[in-house]
């Protein structure tokens, strides 16, 4: 079983670049965090103070421990110094994946064990 995270983070205006370039070594800390096999940050394209979140654990257990890990700790003090506006986060927890595209190439909503 598998947690995904994924957030969006709207910053005080104009900071969120100041918000990124800070965050990067959190990020990287919490890479190396037994359990963590995505972490990633993101601008958005369209909305100039946000930041997407993603982020996927391998199971409760190593997503309990990262929110006890210095880099948790440490993000939330480097946003909270610069000002969040507005946050939402969200896990889910998944107990499967399967490709998006099939061996022909393409793309199903459907898992294999689904009828077709």
């Amino acid at each position: 079983m598998g947690i995904i995270i994924t957030g969006e983070i709207d910053m005080a205006p104009g900071t969120r670049e100041l918000a990124l370039a800070g965050a990067k070594a959190l990020i990287e800390e919490a890479l190396a965090e037994p359990g963590c096999r995505h972490y990633s940050w993101a601008a958005d394209p369209y909305l100039p103070d946000r930041i997407h979140v993603f982020e996927e654990w391998e199971d409760a257990e190593t997503l309990a421990a990262h929110f006890h890990a210095p880099s948790y700790f440490g993000m939330l003090k480097h946003l909270s110094g610069i000002g969040i506006a507005h946050a939402v986060t969200r896990k889910y927890r998944f107990d499967r994946t399967e490709p998006v595209y099939g061996p022909d190439g393409v793309a199903t909503a459907r898992f294999g064990d689904e009828l077709r």
